[in-house]
């Protein structure tokens, strides 16, 4: 049986139907609430769901979990609760860390490139040099806690799971994102715009050495996450702290372009102000260095901006139903 925190959410839910046809029994751990959340869960049911707040006394009861996915956590990056996110992005994470080491249950997590911040570092991944890391706000700063205090975990020799992995997922797009409001995907939001006949709107640069429409980021296509996945799931000698991200920074303009290509739209684009509350805390450049995932062994290329932007909108976002 196997374990997905945030097991309703955006990659929380690939993953689960991933497992699934592969014949799994899952625990999701999430919340379904009222906002259509249970679409993503809909033609794969797991075997049962629990509240976050009941985790740990279902963990007390040492149910026969052989694997942890932990993926849940508060991902805006405009999160402002310190308590909450430090609670449930880092002691909640702790917990499940003791709790695999302590029974010998594999765990992989899901990390940020948002610990990164504005990249000056660069985006070298793996635990050696973590502290000279700078996240730009609290949701990338609360994940950058809890891989140091894997990093001091594993630099004390203290118990650890039989494996652990930590991903540091740059800018995923795909279905099953539909619940999460205004912190959807870049590309549906320009969909979205695109099919009310509307150009699509990008945020002029904050940042005089950087014109607007060319900030980059690293956007990867959710099946390709899954299956780095499920490949660690099939490779349990592998543990470390890894980019999840295709190696290559795209444009903003290059993904407004593709969006317009797959949704039959001229190619226009019209620029606003970047709202005052992201001036300053905004990446405006990110690439995964994937040298290492690649060295431990992961082989498969990774989809193109164009080609996933292409699927996402044929194959989902156009049709009646987007739910996988």
């Amino acid at each position: 049986m196997i374990l997905i925190t945030g097991g309703a959410g955006f990659i929380g839910s690939n993953l689960h139907a991933a497992l699934a046809a592969r014949g799994h029994e899952t625990i999701v751990v999430d919340r379904l609430r009222s906002d259509g959340k249970w679409h993503n869960l809909a033609h794969h049911p797991p075997t049962a769901i629990v509240a976050p707040e009941e985790l740990q006394n279902f963990l007390a009861l040492q149910p026969p979990i052989e694997m942890v996915f932990h993926l849940g956590a508060i991902s805006a990056t405009t999160a402002t609760d310190g308590d909450l996110v430090w609670h449930t992005n880092v002691g909640l994470s702790q917990e499940l860390w003791k709790w695999c080491s302590s029974l010998g249950v594999r765990m992989i997590y899901a990390s940020s490139a948002a610990t990164y911040g504005a990249g000056a570092q660069g985006f070298e991944d793996g635990l050696d040099d973590l502290g000279n890391l700078r996240p730009l706000n609290l949701y990338g700063w609360s994940k950058h806690a809890f891989d140091l205090s894997v990093a001091r975990a594993v630099a004390g020799r203290r118990k650890r799971p039989p494996q652990w992995v930590g991903l540091k997922f740059f800018n995923v797009y795909g279905p099953n994102e539909y619940h999460k409001g205004s912190q959807v995907s870049v590309v549906k939001v320009k969909y979205d715009e695109v099919r009310r006949g509307q150009a699509p709107r990008l945020f002029r640069s904050d940042r005089p050495d950087v014109a607007d429409g060319e900030q980059k980021r690293d956007f990867i296509w959710v099946g390709d996450v899954v299956d780095v996945l499920l490949w660690l799931q099939d490779t349990p000698g592998v543990s470390g702290l890894f980019n999840v991200g295709t190696g290559q920074a795209r444009s903003y303009r290059d993904l407004a372009h593709a969006v317009c290509r797959a949704g039959g739209a001229k190619e226009d684009i019209e620029f606003i102000d970047m709202p005052a509350n992201l001036r300053g805390q905004y990446q405006s450049f990110t690439e995964a260095r994937m040298d290492r995932l690649r060295a431990a062994g992961y082989t498969k290329p990774f989809t193109s901006l164009e080609d996933g932007i292409n699927r996402y909108i044929t194959e989902y976002l156009a049709m009646p139903d987007p739910y996988v």
